[in-house]
């Protein structure tokens, strides 16, 4: 018995030891559904790893996209794992901010990336960060609301086609709107869905010799378009509203419909989170008079910052979070509906993920149907699909995001905002070297 109390006694003071020397992970990621989950299972990966201590730096989409980006540019070292998107992670890699994942698990199994996503996310071949969900843009709307309005949304909707079911769904007197979308300011949030929308309607931000066009018919049409349609059928306050705004009111069923990221889908048809969970139905993002569905195609990754000095535990950590095992975790857990989505083959062969998932085949055809190195019916100097991919959009497209919203808001005219628009992108794509 003596030794036995003795033994238990040692084990746990070098249990305390062990703790006491772990070492510690900062994390930064974003308010997203998918990476709170994340926070609440890592239990599993302590327990594994007792080493490893893990803190969470949890921020707003835009917030953290500016920490981030200070950090990781000052050499700040704040953060020893990012969650950065897939406009980061080519860039920051070729200017030495982002360490090669070259020691992830054994069976993390790189070749089972869909391609699309694993090409985003690495440069000359080698990964630099870990997709944990991908994300194409689509429609998703309350069967039950076009079904009392009298109105159909086919699979490969018109913009046209969406305004006009849209408008006869909406019920201000009950707080029913026809629509929502994105319009709170930024880059990545109203910016996402409107350079998505643009496309879609045949227009572009630079044309072949980087000169702004948003002086151009096709933007004057996709904004007025855009204005119009919200001012008519959107929720007040539109201008506040980004994803997690947005997908509040689909939830609690406030919006007829909803054009936004596809990753979306698996919280709009929770039961558990969604009073709409069983009238949802989708269809491909819409087109506005041309064949381009948006090429919106997206993935928060995890990176590692050069300035980390645990890059080791961070492999580890990261390993654990985007593999085929943390599906099928987050699936004993939470169900199969309720996995990350968009970035592994193997999931969207998996039967039992089809048959949970109602729109798993429109999301994988979504992400298909996004062409990145084409992203507009005219020709372009850049790649991106819903962003433009150099340095310097970020600042420009958070300012163009600004002067967007103010119209939405009605603090300023389309015009105002497209003039305004134009003026700044050509000073700042002047001052970059782009326009000669």
């Amino acid at each position: 018995m003596l030794t036995r109390t003795l033994l238990l006694g040692a084990a746990s003071a070098l249990a305390m030891v062990s703790f006491a020397n772990a070492e510690t992970l900062t994390i930064a990621t974003v308010n997203n559904g998918d990476m709170v989950r994340m926070q609440k299972l890592t239990d599993d990966f302590t327990k594994k790893n007792p080493d490893i201590k893990l803190e969470w730096v949890t921020l707003e989409e835009n917030v953290l996209r500016q920490r981030v980006t200070t950090d990781i540019a000052t050499k700040g070292g704040q953060y020893d794992i990012m969650t950065i998107g897939t406009y980061e992670v080519p860039i920051w890699a070729k200017q030495g901010w982002l360490l090669p994942l070259d020691g992830l698990a054994k069976d993390y199994n790189k070749d089972d990336l869909l391609p699309a996503i694993r090409d985003a996310v690495s440069v000359d071949g080698k990964l630099y960060a870990s997709p944990f969900y991908g994300e194409s843009a689509m429609v998703m709307y309350r069967k039950d609301l076009a079904e009392k309005a009298g109105v159909t949304i086919p699979e490969k909707p018109t913009w046209d086609q969406i305004a006009e079911a849209a408008k006869k769904m909406t019920d201000k007197s009950t707080e029913t709107y026809g629509i929502c979308l994105r319009g709170k300011a930024g880059w990545g949030e109203n910016m996402a869905l409107l350079t998505a929308t643009a496309n879609s309607f045949g227009a572009r931000w630079f044309d072949e010799k980087w000169h702004p066009q948003f002086d151009q018919p096709e933007w004057k049409h996709a904004l007025k378009f855009y204005v119009d349609l919200m001012k008519e059928a959107g929720p007040p306050g539109a201008s506040s509203n980004g994803f997690n705004e947005n997908l509040a009111l689909f939830q609690t069923g406030k919006c007829g419909i909803w054009i936004d990221a596809t990753v979306a889908a698996s919280f709009v048809t929770n039961p558990k989170e969604s009073k709409v969970a069983d009238k949802v139905g989708y269809a491909l993002f819409p087109t506005g008079g041309v064949e381009n569905h948006g090429n919106w195609l997206w993935a928060w990754n995890l990176g590692v910052p050069a300035g980390t000095k645990k890059a080791e535990a961070a492999q580890k950590f990261i390993s654990w979070a985007t593999d085929k095992a943390y599906t099928e975790l987050v699936a004993s857990k939470e169900g199969w509906a309720n996995v990350p989505p968009g970035t592994r083959t193997s999931l969207y062969a998996n039967a039992e993920y089809q048959k949970a998932a109602p729109f798993a085949k429109i999301t994988l055809d979504a992400m298909t149907a996004a062409n990145t190195s084409k992203p507009t019916v005219k020709p372009v100097p850049y790649t991106g699909g819903q962003f433009v991919a150099i340095p310097e959009f970020q600042g420009i497209g958070t300012a163009v995001g600004q002067q967007f919203s103010a119209a939405l808001a009605g603090s300023m005219s389309v015009d105002q905002a497209l003039q305004g628009a134009q003026a700044l992108t050509t000073r700042e794509m002047t001052k970059g070297g782009y326009i000669k």
